[in-house]
């Protein structure tokens, strides 16, 4: 069944699964000791900058979590959006692995900005409560909106100032920084992160994500904290080898670039047919369903509900999504829905 259900749902890009191939062949140095983790190091730095700590690993929720580990201790707190992938999509991992608390708060578009911190940024020195110790967002976010270099750098010196450190969850940041039309440095760290989870998957990985640290003080236990969170690949070379081969020519923004094109392209063709609720901005539509059309349109297309209470749907597009794809499921909504109103 061809769908929207994710950006995970699409296969490994031809690209990754050669260099995959490349790479399984003889012996290499175990634990990322061989070339291949070492040309991938070399170009995630040529993209962040010389200095960037990099280490890599399986998925998203440990990137996460590494990341937050190197900025709290188990009596601080980290700061988010309550949409946010930490809050409502990892099952309590960073919770429960950090023994840090998270404060969330509601963010309409997925965005925080400096007055949402400091709904939380408060009670500094109260030994009675929690400490604010990070933020951390999503570049894109959950609802498939996109910090702006400005915006984000807004954010970034009110956090710095408060004396807390920002994470971003950029499992999505090929597309967001195709979006913006620019590097994904740019994107994130130019723009004041100390910290980021760079995403593989779905840009067309197998299973490769990594964390990238740009503050020395972040830097000296990550070697530690990584193998302690079993994520510490002994066939390292088969996991780092796919981001080499996702930097290399811009694979990645290519594969972003069609992604973003095709929600857009979609939005388009749905506009007038459903309501939109969400600015389109990268490789998510969310939009409004009448509850009758939902199963009809699922039996023929995978996609997920956001919330059923409202009808709010989330549809993503990914490097594989054709323009064949995004207009037969434009039709068949056309359809779908005409029918639920004819009723």
């Amino acid at each position: 069944m061809r769908g929207f259900a994710s950006d995970n749902y699409a296969p490994a890009h031809p690209a990754v699964l050669e260099a995959m191939a490349r790479a399984n062949t003889g012996q290499a140095a175990a634990y990322g000791y061989d070339e291949h983790t070492e040309r991938a190091t070399a170009l995630i730095r040529e993209e962040f900058g010389e200095d960037t700590e990099v280490r890599f690993v399986f998925n998203g929720t440990a990137a996460n979590v590494l990341c937050l580990q190197t900025m709290v201790r188990p009596h601080q707190a980290v700061i988010c959006a309550t949409s946010s992938h930490v809050n409502m999509d990892e099952c309590g991992a960073p919770e429960r692995f950090l023994g840090s608390k998270l404060l969330d708060v509601p963010a309409p578009d997925g965005r925080l900005t400096p007055a949402l911190v400091d709904v939380h940024a408060r009670s500094f020195g109260d030994e009675h409560r929690v400490q604010p110790a990070a933020v951390t967002i999503a570049q894109t976010t959950e609802m498939g909106t996109v910090y702006s270099p400005e915006a984000l750098r807004e954010l970034a010196d009110h956090v710095h100032g408060l004396g807390m450190r920002l994470h971003l969850d950029g499992s999505r940041l090929a597309y967001a920084a195709e979006a913006l039309g620019c590097s994904m440095r740019e994107a994130s760290r130019d723009a004041g992160v100390d910290a980021v989870s760079l995403g593989g998957t779905k840009i067309g990985a197998v299973g490769a994500e990594a964390v990238l640290l740009f503050r020395p003080e972040l830097t000296p236990d990550i070697a530690f904290m990584r193998k302690q969170s079993m994520q510490l690949a002994s066939k390292m070379r088969y996991v780092a080898v796919q981001f080499e081969a996702l930097l290399t020519d811009d694979v990645w923004r290519a594969n972003a670039r069609n992604g973003n094109r095709m929600a857009a392209l979609l939005a388009e063709l749905v506009g007038d047919v459903v309501e939109i609720t969400q600015p389109v901005e990268a490789n998510a539509v969310f939009a409004r369903l009448p509850a009758a059309a939902v199963e009809p349109l699922q039996q023929r297309f995978a996609f997920h509900v956001w919330d059923d209470r409202t009808g709010e749907v989330r549809w993503m597009t990914a490097w594989d999504t054709t323009e064949q794809d995004v207009r037969d499921f434009a039709a068949a909504v056309s359809e779908v829905v005409g029918q639920t109103a004819a009723r």
